[in-house]
């Protein structure tokens, strides 16, 4: 074994919890993790605590980043860009600021008001959310690399695209003219310190917990279910990779739904440990992650039902192609 894959192991997937639990549940709860009961609890007990790890650490490290990256700031990055290259950067700084899908409303008005194309600026709403670089180690740990680092490529494209095809249709008429009539207000950024900073970070760690916790445990919950209680041939007869229909429903399915994407890795987790096509597990998560309920009612209310239409027929769209790319040729990442 190498030096990269043992700290991958040891420092990522957490290889030292795994056997810690797989202790705990058979040594002192009398459990075998063999069994649905004790793998349940293993399952439950060792991703939970993993999860809450890496994000508080991950998400630390992040905000320290994202501390030099201010809304206003970011406007005026995008604002000295035009065409695709705006898009490809709009996408690439959704990675790495922190706004989730219900910013939409203050994002679009800042932005929009600002004079960015509104093609720009959902490249960026579409990022944000759906690929960040804690959901991107994350994925590596409970998959591998080559998945994270498919799923950052792909959702980058998917966010240049879904912009792209906005800002050619010249769908500004569909905005909302108060939109357009918001005043931006030009904030002065202070000059932060490092431990400025790294409160900043602490804070965050706090405030983003409080807002996933829930999301998480029903999303391993969810996953220690998946894996350990319902048959593989139940999953396989709906969601298995020989059903044409399977990154359809999957993605019909996770669009209404509104859960964090720490939510739902432990789901798309035991679904492909059940066997269900890799692109199919992401194609749910993506679009849980992207198209949120909340996200779409609040969208609908700075931009005419013609542009919310497009915009998520683009992003659906997108995911599904993903999907069934993922199926076809999932078994390079595995």
């Amino acid at each position: 074994m190498d030096l990269f894959t043992w700290l991958n192991n040891q420092l990522l997937k957490m290889q030292w919890l795994y056997d810690m639990v797989k202790q705990l549940v058979e040594n002192v709860f009398g459990l075998k993790i063999s069994e649905p009961l004790g793998g349940s609890i293993h399952f439950f007990i060792y991703d939970v605590v993993k999860i809450f790890i890496l994000l508080s650490i991950l998400i630390f490290c992040i905000s320290y980043i994202q501390s030099y990256f201010p809304p206003e700031r970011t406007r005026k990055i995008l604002g000295r860009f035009n065409g695709i290259t705006a898009n490809i950067l709009g996408a690439l700084l959704g990675t790495i600021t922190p706004f989730c899908s219900c910013s939409s409303i203050p994002l679009f008005i800042g932005f929009t008001s600002a004079g960015l194309p509104i093609g720009v600026t959902f490249s960026f709403l579409i990022s944000s959310p759906l690929v960040d670089l804690a959901s991107v180690l994350l994925l590596a740990s409970i998959f591998n690399w080559k998945i994270a680092i498919a799923y950052v490529v792909v959702g980058l494209i998917l966010a240049v695209a879904g912009g792209t095809v906005i800002s050619l249709a010249k769908l500004e008429k569909y905005v909302e003219p108060f939109v357009y009539g918001s005043k931006v207000m030009e904030v002065a950024q202070e000059s932060l310190t490092r431990r400025d900073r790294m409160e900043f970070g602490k804070e965050q760690v706090l405030s983003i917990i409080k807002k996933v916790w829930l999301y998480i445990l029903i999303g391993v919950g969810i996953g220690a279910l998946i894996h350990n209680w319902i048959p593989e041939s139940v999953i396989s007869a709906v969601l298995g990779q020989d059903k044409w229909y399977s990154v359809l429903l999957a993605t019909l399915v996770g669009v209404p739904m509104y859960a964090d994407i720490f939510g739902t890795l432990p789901i798309a987790e035991a679904l492909v440990l059940k066997g269900v096509g890799l692109g199919t597990a992401l194609s749910f998560m993506m679009a849980v992650t992207a198209l949120s309920l909340p996200s779409m009612i609040m969208l609908k209310k700075v931009v005419k039902t013609k542009l919310l239409v497009i915009f998520a027929g683009t992003v659906t769209l997108g995911i599904i192609i993903i999907g069934y790319s993922f199926n076809a040729f999932g078994y390079l990442f595995l």
